[in-house]
């Protein structure tokens, strides 16, 4: 199996195209409209955002999903505009969308499925889409090149395109899987705040896609924090043609580690690009009970105000991640508790431990950065990902919306 997350090396399925314009939607002019078409029999599984206030497309992806049974023939994104908060309005622009998409396509408008992203509460105008969904369908091309693109296309705040990709052999045949995402900005987890759109070229039922996606997303992008924020947009799509002439059931090892390479890759991508955000943390909770209370523990340490501006000025401030670990509601005995920056042990069993702090202050000085907690209590661990929290990042969402 070959992993790469490089734009210029990435391993196109068979079955799908892609296409961007500029509909206008982005004050900036930049492109801000995609396409993905996918080959006749392609089924699909998603899983969504966890908030309460959930966008438009969202719904109605969600329900096309249900209606078709899994079955999806093109993907319709857009940019710089959520549609989300939008009312009876927003979901209506959404379905005409789509039902434009499906017209030009000549395919059944429940198997279109819409995504945005952008600003919340702001009217989608639609109109501007729709004009020019003619030229989108008759550009699509299945290059990388046209990948590539739709990658671009689709970022808001983000500073680089994401995209990873891996290619395995099954029965003498090569399957591929390619995976695109944006994020940069309210990550957190349930689900990270992203698109995500995986394609492969297996063959696969959409009960079988479904069950290897979630298992996935708990792994990775259920694992990583930029600033506790929930998107009300968030969705990771895996879409399968099935051109490759292997079933999943056929190589379900080999695909659950390709599907796993990819995301993680995408996860980490996503992180690293986080808005403002100078360090990457490898953030390591062990000794838990179970998963579940790894998970709680790291999420409070990752979305610690002080904590965060701690790393972010390579603070070795251990004190603020032990204050974290003991309001996060684990039932934690804080003098079993155990925390290391980099290498280097700052504090046992609760107190402080002697350490060089300069080192630890270099150490966390790093671009990425290895933080690791001891709770003491079992053999569960878990690693998550997260980013310090600086100035730019103020400065960025302060200025978002205007």
């Amino acid at each position: 199996m070959t992993l790469s997350d490089t734009p210029a090396q990435i391993h196109l399925p068979n079955g799908f195209s892609f296409s961007s314009v500029a509909a206008g939607i982005k004050a900036s002019g930049r492109p801000d409209l995609a396409l993905v078409t996918c080959s006749a029999g392609t089924r699909a599984a998603a899983v969504f955002t966890k908030n309460r206030v959930v966008a438009a497309p969202v719904q109605v992806g969600r329900a096309a999903l249900k209606r078709a049974r899994g079955r999806v023939r093109a993907l319709v994104v857009n940019s710089g505009n959520a549609n989300c908060a939008t009312g009876a309005a927003g979901m209506a622009a959404c379905r005409q969308v789509c039902r434009e998409a499906a017209r030009h396509l000549g395919v059944n408008p429940t198997e279109v499925f819409p995504s945005s992203t952008g600003i919340i509460g702001v009217p989608l105008p639609a109109e501007k889409i729709v004009v020019r969904l003619p030229e989108l369908v008759a550009q699509q091309a299945a290059t990388e090149e046209a990948a590539c693109q739709f990658a671009q296309t689709i970022m808001t705040t983000d500073m680089r395109p994401k995209l990873a990709s891996v290619r395995f052999r099954s029965r003498g045949t090569e399957v591929r899987l390619l995976g695109i995402a944006k994020g940069a900005g309210m990550i957190h987890p349930q689900l990270a705040t992203m698109l995500v759109y995986v394609l492969t070229d297996v063959a696969a039922r959409t009960t079988e896609l479904k069950r290897h996606l979630v298992q996935t997303s708990e792994e990775t992008f259920n694992c990583i924090s930029i600033d506790g924020d929930t998107s009300t947009n968030d969705t990771v799509l895996l879409l399968a043609s099935g051109q490759a002439d292997v079933r999943l059931d056929q190589c379900t090892k080999a695909f659950n580690a390709a599907l796993l390479e990819v995301c993680r890759s995408l996860a980490r991508q996503i992180v690293r690009d986080g808005e403002g955000a100078q360090h990457v943390i490898r953030l390591s909770v062990e000794q838990a009970k179970t998963r579940e209370e790894a998970k709680q523990v790291a999420r409070a340490i990752a979305h610690s105000a002080l904590v965060k501006t701690a790393w972010a000025g390579a603070d070795p401030n251990w004190g603020r991640i032990l204050a974290a670990i003991g309001y996060s509601g684990a039932p934690v005995n804080p003098a079993r508790v155990n925390i290391f920056i980099g290498a280097q042990q700052v504090c046992r069993n609760g107190s402080a431990a002697h350490f060089d702090q300069k080192e630890a202050h270099f150490h966390l000085a790093q671009s990425e950065c290895d933080i690791r907690v001891q709770l003491g209590r079992g053999r569960s661990r878990l690693h998550f990902y997260t980013t310090d929290l600086t100035a730019e990042y103020v400065r960025i969402n302060a200025d978002y919306s205007t």
